[in-house]
């Protein structure tokens, strides 16, 4: 089965990429039951020889695997299967749902505030993030940049509890944002509901700003809700080596 590194074509707009055809393929493989829960998955050395792919292509769709809660990685013993359907994803400490849930109490209010409160340089601030995320090409720096622009729309709230509950939720922030992508392709998307909110803020319209925000926040928990009801099949089946394996745990090649 080759899932080289490469991108991999399938029907429609988006390219799918290798990570995400083998994290279809083990997802799937998942769901239907090839790996049950408590089953040990194959080694890293064994899948990697199998989907013909690198250990860093494979390492990321089993941390994915993870935050959708279907694995989990037990130190020296390998990544065994603990759920057969995806509930939702867990983003460190707090789930999606809760931190959805959390982010429109807190966000959507934090923008109608900073439209109203923001200052000449909050927005050359908030401006030049985004100009740097336009040119970032690394995926783990630009989803950091993207909590930081959300911290900078509190600060621009000039309420420090504001800032304070966003900071809290940050390394999750960035952990989803990261996931998104990944999964979801939602890199340009976010950049374009990113500008809209930033429009608001220099329009000083509270009301344009929440609403900007509040779409930004839809589309996300809208990809989430996609990702997790529709699993990436694409692709041939694994071939026999690939079976059901033993549960009993042994070392991670």
């Amino acid at each position: 089965m080759n899932l080289s590194d490469s991108q991999t074509a399938v029907a429609g707009p988006r390219r799918v990429s290798a990570m995400e055809a083998v994290l279809g393929h083990l997802r799937g493989a998942i769901e239907r039951g090839t790996y049950g829960i408590g089953d040990k998955l194959p080694s890293e050395a064994e899948l990697c020889r199998t989907l013909e792919v690198s250990r860093p292509v494979l390492r990321e769709a089993l941390r994915a695997l993870q935050t959708m809660g279907l694995t989990v990685s037990r130190t020296g013993k390998g990544t065994f299967v603990v759920a057969d359907a995806v509930q939702g994803p867990t983003f460190g400490d707090y789930t999606a749902g809760h931190l959805m849930e959390v982010r429109r109490h807190i966000e959507i209010p934090v923008a109608g505030y900073a439209a109203r409160r923001r200052t000449p340089e909050d927005l050359a601030r908030l401006t030049g993030l985004l100009d740097r995320m336009d040119r970032e090409a690394d995926p783990a720096a630009w989803a950091a940049l993207d909590t930081v622009f959300h911290l900078g729309l509190a600060e621009a709230a000039q309420n420090p509890v504001f800032r304070r509950v966003i900071e809290e939720i940050r390394d999750a922030l960035a952990r989803q944002s990261a996931f998104l992508n990944e999964r979801g392709g939602r890199r340009e998307q976010a950049d374009a509901e990113h500008r809209a909110v930033l429009r608001a803020l220099t329009d000083g319209s509270a009301p344009d700003a929440e609403r900007a925000m509040a779409h930004h926040l839809d589309r996300v928990e809208a990809t989430l809700t996609d990702l997790v009801r529709t699993p990436r099949t694409d692709g041939p089946a694994a071939p026999t080596r690939a079976a059901r394996p033993a549960t009993t745990p042994g070392p991670d090649a």
